[in-house]
């Protein structure tokens, strides 16, 4: 097969690292790219939104699969946009069509669907320019912390939480009057705050047939002990320490299975991957949001535990054969930590040259944010590096990462230095 993989970071590295590993792929293309996939596949220099450059590529190389990396072409309907074209409507997209995509595109359409289906989440409302004062009287119902979320897609940034009643108000009117995120925080969505810790839950899914990949955790905050703005994510570890099967259970009958069958319920065409943000509340798990991709960092650390041939997985997706596929999992544990570049997450400088990376013995570099320029890999975007090692126990795992960073330099590398602190 000739295979497409629409995106340039970690996670899309990740995907070209497993996909370049079976015999199923003949002609790997990736657009745009990085300096990582550079080295085992074709870059194409197209963004993820240029969907008649993409149609074009597609012909020009004979392309049979294309696998969504990043939301936003997902939510402009990049594989309607396949259907709805004669000439390239026999290629197989890894993505939910543009209706499905709205799961992630509009959280207040999320909280319908979770609500819809009683999936367990927070109690929320969502409002409008028009309705701010409905939403000041809302905010005095609650207990704080105060947690704010612009509906539409604000690139990982959208969601404010605050614990001070006044402020939550003031944050209020600057989302919805002032526009602070533009079209994406037309309407806000106010949610009760739930208290717990975060994890990641992946699911694949052919649209009637799910299987589940292995949890993950993830650290949003840039400074140690979860501290400061959020970021795309600092690292990862999988699995989770205190994902139990017991846990595990809940999450696969109260909230995936429900998901699956929502899906169809409600019409939407699924074929793709669904990441489910988690929080396990006293023992229970409750559902923060739908992404309609995989996640990033916990890609870097979920699929290399994967044992299967990614390929075949694929087309089992877009066959509707998934329920054939027994996914094996790697016993090992997985933890990746991310390089940035400084100042991330507010304004950071770009072209600096990353050096020690042919020197990383027993960890993977997926690069992110890293372009190759004049033979040379430099920075590129806030998220720079990904190193994902295994381990026996992911304290083992953590710690290999770590001694590999040692032999990596950028000017002001940046990177968190207590990733699985919570989890002892």
């Amino acid at each position: 097969m000739n295979i497409l993989i629409l995106g340039s970071g970690g996670r899309e590295h990740t995907f070209a690292w497993k996909i370049a590993q079976s015999p199923k792929c003949e002609n790997l293309f990736v657009a745009p790219g990085n300096s990582g996939t550079a080295e085992i596949a074709t870059n194409m220099n197209i963004g993820v939104t240029d969907f008649s450059a993409i149609k074009t590529l597609v012909l020009e190389h004979k392309i049979d699969m294309v696998v969504v990396g990043p939301e936003d072409p997902l939510v402009q309907g990049v594989h309607d946009f396949f259907l709805n074209d004669e000439a390239i409507k026999h290629v197989s997209v890894i993505g939910p069509q543009k209706v499905a995509a709205e799961l992630e595109g509009s959280k207040e359409f999320a909280k319908e669907f979770l609500y819809r289906h009683n999936i367990p989440t927070a109690a929320y409302e969502s409002f409008t320019a028009e309705t701010v004062e409905k939403g000041y009287a809302f905010l005095e119902t609650l207990n704080a912390p105060y947690v704010l979320k612009a509906d539409g897609l604000a690139a990982g940034k959208g969601v404010v939480i605050l614990n001070d009643l006044e402020e939550a108000k003031t944050e209020l009117k600057s989302m919805l009057v002032d526009a602070k995120f533009g079209e994406a925080s037309t309407k806000v969505v106010i949610e009760e705050f739930l208290d717990g810790i975060e994890l990641s839950c992946f699911v694949l899914t052919d649209g009637e047939n799910y299987k589940i990949l292995p949890t993950a955790k993830d650290y949003k905050r840039i400074g140690e002990g979860d501290t400061g703005l959020n970021t795309g994510g600092m690292g990862a570890v999988s699995p989770v320490p205190f994902a139990t099967d017991d846990f595990l259970n809940k999450i696969e009958e109260r909230i995936v299975k429900p998901t699956i069958s929502g899906f169809k319920k409600d019409n939407l065409p699924y074929v793709g991957f669904v990441f489910i943000g988690l929080i396990k509340v006293g023992d229970d798990p409750k559902v923060i949001e739908y992404n309609v991709r995989m996640g990033d960092p916990e890609t870097e650390v979920v699929l290399p535990r994967l044992k299967n041939d990614f390929v075949e997985i694929l087309q089992a997706m877009a066959n509707g054969t998934l329920d054939k596929i027994n996914i094996e999992i790697d016993e090992r544990a997985a933890t990746t930590i991310m390089l940035v570049s400084g100042g991330y997450p507010e304004a950071y400088e770009k072209g600096k040259e990353i050096t020690g990376v042919n020197t990383i013995e027993g960890s993977i570099p997926f690069h992110a944010g890293a372009v190759l320029k004049d033979g040379k890999i430099v920075t590129s975007g806030g998220r720079v590096m990904a190193i994902t090692s295994y381990g026996d126990t992911y304290q083992e795992a953590i710690k290999k990462s770590y001694q590999n960073i040692e032999k990596l330099h950028f000017d002001k590398m940046n990177y968190r230095k207590d990733i699985g602190f919570d989890l002892n």
